[in-house]
């Protein structure tokens, strides 16, 4: 039998820990509320309903929302885990749900999780990259061109150089902290795969200093 959304909020509010949130919100520059749940009994508190959850074939946004609503981070940490879980059953449709996610409570942590999820699912769906990520690149939120930056970086050797040029060299000049800093990790994980290549990249291209620093860390 499913356990009910709500008893899970409850279960989650229960275990809150106010001597852990301090530090936890103070990590997240005190954007976010927190429970002062972390990672590993906020699982044990969640994982029993989203393995019931993830026995249903499609995604349950309505779920997603509901918790993505609750003011406390560990919300829509349980959120994510979820959609994680689910990441087979997301596809092409899904993308605008995703980017509302991108857009809203914005921080890095929830962004770059979403991010490699979106990776997951072009690696499945490619044409999202050409009809959906293309115009990121120059979308007016700046988490969404991060996205558009981050999405392959777990890739390897399956990366669009091409795409990463591009989604790069329409960014390099702003002045933004995680714009500038997810261009130097997109450059620097990728120098674990090819050093050559980001070698001459960075060597051929004015970067911000913390892009340079970062890409150029491992070549």
């Amino acid at each position: 039998m499913n356990i009910p959304l709500s008893d899970l909020i409850t279960a989650l509010r229960s275990h809150a820990d106010p001597r852990k949130a301090g530090g936890m919100e103070a990590y997240m520059k005190h954007r976010f509320p927190f429970l002062g749940l972390q990672k590993a009994p906020r699982l044990a508190v969640t994982d029993p309903f989203l393995k019931e959850k993830c026995r249903e074939n499609a995604v349950d946004w309505d779920l997603v929302s509901q918790l993505w609503d609750q003011p406390e981070r560990e919300f829509q940490y349980t959120a994510l885990n979820y959609l994680w879980k689910m990441k087979r059953q997301l596809g092409k449709a899904d993308i605008p749900r995703l980017k509302a996610l991108i857009e809203s409570k914005s921080w890095w942590d929830t962004v770059d999780s979403i991010a490699l999820l979106i990776g997951e699912i072009v690696r499945r769906h490619p044409e999202v990259q050409a009809d959906v990520l293309t115009a990121w690149i120059q979308d007016p939120d700046l988490w969404v061109k991060r996205v558009s930056i981050l999405f392959q970086l777990k890739y390897k050797r399956d990366t669009d150089t091409a795409f990463l040029s591009k989604a790069i060299l329409a960014n390099c000049t702003t002045k933004e902290f995680f714009l500038n800093k997810a261009i130097g990790w997109a450059l620097r994980e990728y120098s674990k795969t090819d050093p050559d290549w980001v070698r001459h990249f960075l060597s051929g291209h004015t970067l911000h200093p913390l892009s340079l620093r970062e890409g150029g860390k491992y070549c």
